[in-house]
């Protein structure tokens, strides 16, 4: 049995990445709510309910941040460290999702309190089979903190 939807926030500014996320997320049979936003100055506008997102109805707190790193803008190791040091959103889990297996993105991300870090896969259907998997683990196996 499946848990209550998924929400979750996708900050990746290659849309066909985008895309194919999306797809290996729905794929998982997770029921699912997803706002993609393509930089990091626009994520922690959502995130932080700023500028065009402060009165928005669309904005939902998501249980799942997904960052990509290599983001226009602000980076998504400085947007990981601004989400991680805010009072507000530092429970929320943060998964890296990137193209990145240099050590030090990795290091640099766990030091700043990644829940995960993910290399995307080249290959399709491996890249679709890990976003399957990341969607059932988030929505029935990863106990959420209470907000």
């Amino acid at each position: 049995m499946r848990a209550k939807q998924l929400k979750i926030v996708l900050i990746e500014d290659n849309p066909d990445h985008a895309e194919l996320i999306k797809m290996g997320l729905e794929d998982s049979g997770v029921c699912l709510q997803i706002q993609h936003l393509a930089d990091g100055e626009t994520a922690l506008n959502y995130l932080n309910r700023t500028e065009e997102y402060s009165s928005s109805s669309e904005w939902f707190r998501p249980d799942l941040v997904l960052l990509d790193l290599r983001l226009p803008k602000i980076d998504g190791l400085t947007v990981l460290h601004k989400i991680k040091t805010a009072d507000s959103l530092k429970r929320i889990p943060v998964v890296i999702l990137t193209t990145s297996s240099a050590d030090k993105d990795v290091n640099t991300a766990y030091e700043r309190y990644a829940s995960s870090y993910l290399v995307k896969p080249i290959i399709f259907e491996e890249f679709l089979r890990m976003m399957r998997s990341l969607g059932i683990y988030w929505s029935e196996y990863s106990k959420k903190p209470v907000n």
